[in-house]
């Protein structure tokens, strides 16, 4: 939820300055008084979701829908993973107030993953860049705008390649370089192959590198590592109670694959657990040589650097916040600020589950929003799945037979929740009805 700031005329004549956050939208503090109310679709747009909530599909088939964000004026930008009809940046404007899109234009010749707002500027990443625009008078990015590249140079060895960004209120941008690898073997997913010690993967990739929000063509020798040991990191927000980075983590697959010896099948279906992690500068999550076993509630040695499923280790790496469920791709991260749902989800966190593929023979989990309470920047209560019903099914064998797969999530100027989905390019608006 980053901040920007708003000039608001007021009736009198007179302007004040107001802050509100983005995330993908904005949060407390935004003005809604001029805002249109939403009717909710009937059907909820095919979503489960608490008592008092309603749902609208936005828009539909838009591509490959991963990150997004809302501006004050209610315009969406959405980043597609691969471009659609040349354009890999899509703007959604609801020309009538009803909620949904009437109007699609788009910019930006390459696909990716991360968007952000901050400032008077829309950034956006493809796999080995980071760019912005500047945005004009009316919020916007004008169709003949040309991106600054502030990034460029991040490695894509096609794996974990995705490069999510946020940005923190120091003029600082956070870059996620996912691990090229699955458990940093010298034979990448080969059964019985050890680790790499140390692990080279460690120099340019699973981590977060911060630079500078306004510097152009920074490379690596420019950036800061800013923590280490996370494998993939997709879903990323700062929190602004804390004023601190918090990421949601991919965890390894496939340990009784390669060590059937030494795990059950059933071990590799439910470990190692999905996390969610408060990152201060210089954190280590542990990848590769730890795995955080949720239901031990331990970090576990890595079988590739000698674990056999009960040696801890890990001394010095961060323990997580939250431990999710193995294997359920958390692909979006989003503190809560608006004032439209009810009091028990101010500030706490939304998690986009893109959904497992790799729990065979159980039916795949995930494909869901999950919600957990927080209290000054710490947990403050379980986790429960607040929209559900994206999939359209509730026996997934294989990702392909979901309709729907939440990826990215955003907070409209009115406190709504927007979830994107990269299956079939829907975009999802979440409001609640007092």
């Amino acid at each position: 939820m980053k901040t920007c700031l708003r000039l608001l005329l007021v009736i009198t004549g007179a302007s004040i300055l107001t802050s509100c956050g983005q995330q993908g939208g904005t949060g407390s503090g935004q003005d809604t008084t001029a805002l249109p109310e939403i009717t909710p679709d009937a059907d909820t747009a095919g979503l489960k979701l608490p008592a008092g909530f309603g749902a609208i599909k936005v828009a539909d088939s838009i591509g490959k829908a991963r990150h997004l964000v809302v501006t004050s004026e209610g315009d969406i930008y959405v980043k597609l993973a691969s471009v659609k009809d040349g354009k890999g940046i899509i703007r959604l404007h609801d020309a009538d107030g009803d909620g949904r899109a009437e109007e699609q234009s788009g910019f930006g010749d390459y696909g990716g993953t991360g968007i952000a707002l901050k400032n008077g500027y829309l950034y956006a990443s493809s796999n080995t860049d980071v760019y912005r625009y500047k945005l004009n008078e009316h919020n916007q990015v004008a169709a003949s705008a040309q991106p600054e590249k502030i990034v460029t140079g991040l490695i894509d060895r096609n794996q974990h390649e995705s490069k999510s960004i946020v940005l923190d209120n120091d003029g600082n941008i956070y870059v996620n370089i996912g691990a090229f690898s699955n458990a940093c073997q010298q034979q990448d997913r080969t059964a019985g192959s050890p680790g790499m010690q140390p692990c080279p993967v460690l120099d340019s990739a699973g981590g977060i590198w911060q630079f500078k929000a306004d510097q152009q063509d920074q490379t690596y020798g420019n950036g800061v590592r800013y923590a280490t040991g996370l494998r993939n990191v997709v879903g990323l927000d700062w929190n602004q109670q804390t004023n601190a980075l918090y990421v949601m983590q991919h965890g390894r697959d496939q340990l009784h694959d390669m060590f059937p010896k030494k795990f059950t099948q059933e071990q590799s279906i439910n470990l190692p657990a999905e996390c969610l992690y408060r990152i201060d500068k210089g954190a280590d999550a542990g990848w590769p040589y730890i795995y955080y076993d949720g239901g031990q509630q331990k970090k576990i040695l890595a079988p590739e650097y000698g674990g056999d499923g009960k040696k801890t280790g890990g001394e010095n790496a961060i323990d997580p916040l939250v431990a999710f469920p193995a294997h359920m791709a958390p692909n979006g991260l989003l503190f809560y600020t608006g004032d439209m749902f009810p009091e028990k989800y101010k500030n706490g966190a939304f998690i986009a589950f893109h959904g497992s593929w790799n729990r065979a023979p159980e039916k795949q989990e995930g494909y869901y929003v999950a919600f957990v309470p927080f209290k000054d920047g710490k947990p403050s209560g379980n986790w429960e799945v607040f929209a559900d019903g994206f999939a359209g099914t509730d026996n997934i064998v294989s990702p392909g037979d979901a309709k729907h797969r939440p990826c990215g999530l955003a907070q409209g100027p009115d406190g709504s929740l927007y979830v994107s989905d990269d299956a079939r390019g829907t975009i999802y608006r979440i409001v609640y009805k007092k």
